[in-house]
């Protein structure tokens, strides 16, 4: 499985296409046989995009598909909701940009420039302002820590 690793600042251009950060385009390998895709979708708890490797979205949403019970009203309408507003891309070959759908851009608040975080699994995409904004302060990261190391 890939570990992505980093924070890259990106300018959106007019097209709203992004130049993906090379750190992350090379450690995720292409052949003719087996392009580069990835899969985007806007983040449940923060306002962000979520970008999973192809093979990583397929691991990610068959889990939570098992889970399921589509004869049960409420866990078909969560999967509709869960497969909603979901983008296939690929980095072109030369440059290695990517067009993220201007609604997904839209929803998390981009203007000009975003943020690419890596964040192990998958990568963060943020509007530039709003990733500076959500930043723990140190007292609430130490705090966090401390609530987590009980598990």
């Amino acid at each position: 499985m890939v570990k992505f690793i980093g924070e890259y600042i990106v300018k959106v251009d007019d097209k709203g296409r992004l130049i993906f950060p090379a750190a992350f385009k090379n450690l995720v390998p292409a052949s003719e046989d087996e392009p580069q895709r990835f899969v985007i979708k806007k983040d449940i708890f923060c306002d962000c995009l979520e970008m999973w490797t192809y093979e990583e979205w397929i691991r990610q949403s068959e889990d939570v598909k098992s889970k399921l019970n589509f004869f049960n009203i409420d866990h078909a309408r969560f999967w509709r909701e869960y497969m909603r507003n979901r983008a296939l891309v690929q980095p072109d070959g030369k440059l290695g940009r990517i067009l993220i759908p201007k609604n997904l851009l839209e929803s998390i608040g981009v203007t000009k420039e975003v943020v690419f975080c890596g964040v192990d699994h998958k990568i963060e995409i943020w509007a530039k302002e709003k990733f500076a904004a959500a930043e723990l302060s140190d007292e609430e990261y130490i705090s966090l820590a401390g609530k987590l190391s009980d598990l």
